[in-house]
């Protein structure tokens, strides 16, 4: 009787004791299979977070049967506002709740049966772990790319701290959903602009789904352009010697219509917008100003959102026609894009055409196409109209003729711009690695002396985040008076902690040499496991997380730290499992947690059931009932073994013969192409050929190796019922015949004159004669034939006979 729940804790306490799952890191050949390491969370797991990380076990297990020595280590991203917040609600100090979250999840993720090799466990809270997260820091600010600038920045309300614009969904904090507005705060930034090129180019390289390059795409957003400079007019001896020296610049894709830019829009945080404003418009540009900052970027730009803006009194000339046209403020334009100012183009631009209708500007068309309507913008590339000497020219002829007049004249140039901006790393709260910088008064920023990392967290009390938007941290004298390690004189140490972002940038490097105490890692360790071969995870860290591992991997590869430059080089994102219709959320209502499914049933029926429920990259809807016939399918499974173990006869029905080696072939196909699955619905079909035969030792075998990923326990349980005395992982994964998977019946479409007219069972390797022979011969064919002269016999191997009459 097959007893899950006994036979899943016997090989647990076997695996631990002997070791199984231990990497050897010196070993070849390797497989790096990789897991996006979780943020332990009080309520711990639910079946919906075991989905990747089964699909990932099953990975690495079939990695091992076909002789590789698999890295699949796990670990705990244990700092940051999850953590934090969580630990605020319960009203316990985050460390303590951190470490108890940790090893509920620990419970669980071993009930689950991976092959996790433990001693290699990473806690981004550990001071082992982020000192080297700050030498990262160290490395990164003595290179120039990391720095501190006051910045206008995203504040989440609620969580009391600065948010990166990837952390923005929706104007609202993707922690909490709270409202975001903008405060203006001294950051640090790293400078992954400088990456830019770099990131989106190399997206080619990549075995990632498509739609995660898209999403990295156009969030760096590169366009090649044209940058305008034009100068601000100084229209009365009062403004001369204040507006003389003032340019705006502008980036335009569409350097085509210049001709018909009317009006410039600067965004409310443009720098120039206090220059520009006169003093009978001051009042109302303030004001609106001060209303943008309170909207977030989605509702700014909003398509559906009435056009809004005020004239700041200045004019600018345009420069290619010497026209003076007008200086307005608008929220639709942001500061985070471009230039932070846009040249409006009413005829050729929606939101521009909607803006200058509302406040009845000029509308000039200066393109012309076959779809050109007076009552709406033209937007499509056509033909120039009223644009000087340009006038005739196509649009894409224009846009490089005009470039390079402007660049001819200094007033312009060929450029490119990027919709990403530098990633801002500061938080104002306590639960974080500390940024390791010394600020003094003589010698200004100073980063902390390598041998004195790590710069420890310190355990506070009253860790709560203050609504002045200053870290916990600045009430400790004891850590923030230090001496500058420079001048030797008083100095203060950073508040700030680090986005949690920064400590998952780098995980996968350490895992190799998680023990070096001496250095971040060897170079040798992590120039053999690495690039990750396989890594596994939700398509939600499509933009952050995997944009920011493959910044960090290009930054420390310059340091020559080790020799490659992407971290991953073959993605999956697994689907998510929804239940009761919605995706499974403690808000909703709607958990299912493995606990009580695994006392009732096993792991392994969870294991299974999660892979069968639909294709792996795909959302799926969990049902109550799906277990039950999952977990009756191992028992069916057990059975057969237990009823048949005795049997040592060898396999001599051809017919169940030829069902192994297509199981094998379609078992191995489908787990290549992560079509877990299927792979099952074949092993389902295997099982059921064997009904009414004579079950021989060598066909069991065959069904619990190619089971063995996908339930463990079990597996090893039927093997060491067949008597094999080591792990089924230390045996190899089976090869197919490929003479014996080929069907050894085909069925041949018949035609007379193109028309199918019939079909015969043949034989796989049947000859032309003998098809057409047979073709003949089959009744409603017969009948057509019957009487005419067969003008041509066509015969294409396992396809079809046809006749031309």
């Amino acid at each position: 009787m097959y007893q899950a729940q006994t036979i899943e804790k016997k090989w647990r306490k076997i695996w631990e004791e002997t070791g199984v799952h231990k990497t050897d890191l010196n070993a070849k050949p390797k497989y790096y299979c990789l897991d996006m390491f979780p943020y332990p969370s009080g309520e711990g797991l639910h079946v919906g977070h075991w989905s990747g990380y089964v699909m990932s076990d099953v990975w690495a297990r079939y990695k091992k049967m076909q002789g590789f020595e698999v890295l699949h280590p796990m670990g705990f991203d244990a700092f940051g506002l999850p953590a934090e917040n969580a630990a605020i609600k319960e009203g316990i100090h985050p460390k303590i709740n951190t470490e108890k979250s940790i090893a509920n999840f620990k419970r669980q993720l071993n009930e689950m049966g991976p092959m996790y090799d433990w001693s290699l466990e990473i806690n981004s809270s550990d001071s082992n772990y982020y000192k080297w997260t700050q030498w990262i820091f160290v490395q990164l600010f003595k290179k120039g790319l990391a720095y501190r600038k006051k910045a206008p920045a995203n504040w989440c309300p609620s969580c009391k701290t600065v948010l990166a614009n990837e952390q923005v969904e929706e104007g609202k904090c993707f922690r909490c959903d709270s409202e975001v507005t903008k405060k203006d705060f001294p950051q640090w930034f790293f400078k992954i602009t400088d990456y830019a090129d770099e990131l989106v180019d190399d997206l080619e390289k990549l075995d990632w789904p498509e739609r995660v390059k898209i999403m990295q795409r156009n969030w760096i957003g590169r366009s090649e352009g044209t940058e305008v400079t034009f100068d601000v007019v100084a229209r009365n001896e009062a403004t001369k010697q204040s507006r003389q020296n003032l340019k705006i610049s502008v980036f335009t894709t569409r350097a085509d219509t210049l001709f018909g830019c009317t009006y410039l829009v600067l965004s409310p945080e443009h720098p120039l917008v206090r220059d520009l404003t006169t003093d009978e418009h001051k009042k109302e540009v303030i004001d609106y100003c001060e209303k943008a900052k309170r909207e977030s970027d989605i509702e700014r730009t909003s398509l559906e959102k009435e056009k809004t803006g005020v004239f700041t009194g200045s004019y600018a000339v345009n420069p290619v026609n010497g026209k003076e046209i007008p200086i307005w403020v608008a929220d639709y334009v942001l500061a985070s894009y471009g230039t932070g100012a846009v040249m409006a183009v009413p005829a050729h631009d929606t939101r521009d055409f909607e803006f200058a209708m509302k406040f009845k500007l000029p509308i000039i068309k200066v393109i012309v196409g076959e779809e050109t309507k007076d009552n709406e913008a033209f937007v499509d590339y056509g033909k120039l109209v009223d644009s000087g000497e340009f006038t005739g020219l196509t649009s894409q002829n224009a846009i490089t003729k005009i470039t390079q007049w402007l660049e001819e004249r200094k007033l312009g140039k060929a450029t490119i711009s990027y919709k990403l901006h530098d990633w801002l790393i500061s938080r104002q709260r306590y639960w974080g690695t500390p940024i390791p910088i010394i600020h003094c008064p003589k010698c200004g920023e100073v980063s902390v002396p390598e041998k004195d990392l790590p710069v420890e967290l310190p355990e506070l009390d009253d860790f709560k985040p203050t609504s002045e938007g200053k870290s916990p941290l600045a009430k400790v004298a004891s850590f923030v008076k230090v001496r500058c390690p420079k001048c030797g004189g008083q100095a203060e140490r950073e508040t700030d902690t680090m986005d949690t972002f920064v400590d998952s940038s780098w995980y996968f490097l350490r895992y190799p040499d998680v023990h070096n105490d001496k250095e971040i890692f060897a170079k040798e360790k992590v120039m053999h496991w690495l690039p990750v071969d396989q890594y596994v995870g939700g398509i939600e860290h499509a933009i952050l997380h995997l944009l920011y591992a493959r910044f960090i991997t290009k930054a420390l590869a310059d340091l020559k730290l080790f020799d490659f430059r992407e971290p991953f080089k073959k993605l999956f994102n697994q689907g998510m499992i929804y239940y009761k219709g919605a995706k499974m959320s403690k808000s909703k209502g709607n958990i299912v947690s493995p606990d009580e499914i695994v006392k009732k049933f096993g792991t392994d029926s969870i294991r299974a059931y999660i892979l069968f429920i639909g294709p792996a990259e795909q959302d799926k809807e969990w049902t109550d009932r799906g277990i039950v016939g999952m977990h009756r399918f191992l028992q069916k499974v057990y059975g057969l073994v237990e009823k048949n173990v005795s049997n040592r006869d060898k396999n001599s029905d051809k017919e169940l013969t030829v069902w192994r080696e297509r199981t094998i072939k379609r078992v191995t196909e489908d787990f290549e192409n992560f079509q877990f699955n299927t792979a099952l619905s074949a092993l389902m079909e295997y099982v059921n050929a064997f009904s009414g035969k004579q079950i021989t030792f060598d066909l069991l075998e065959t069904l619990v190796i190619l089971l063995a990923p996908i339930t463990p326990h079990l597996s090893e349980e039927l093997w060491q019922m067949l008597g094999h005395k080591e792990s089924v992982f230390k045996t190899s994964w089976p090869k197919f015949n490929p003479k014996l998977v080929q069907a050894e019946k085909i069925t041949l479409a018949i035609q007379i004159n193109g028309k199918l007219r019939g079909t015969i069972e043949v034989d796989n390797d049947i000859d032309e004669k003998k098809a057409i022979e047979l073709a003949k011969k089959e009744i409603n064919v017969a009948k057509h034939l019957e009487g005419k002269k067969i003008k041509k016999e066509i015969f294409v191997k396992g396809k079809l006979v046809s006749f031309v009459i």
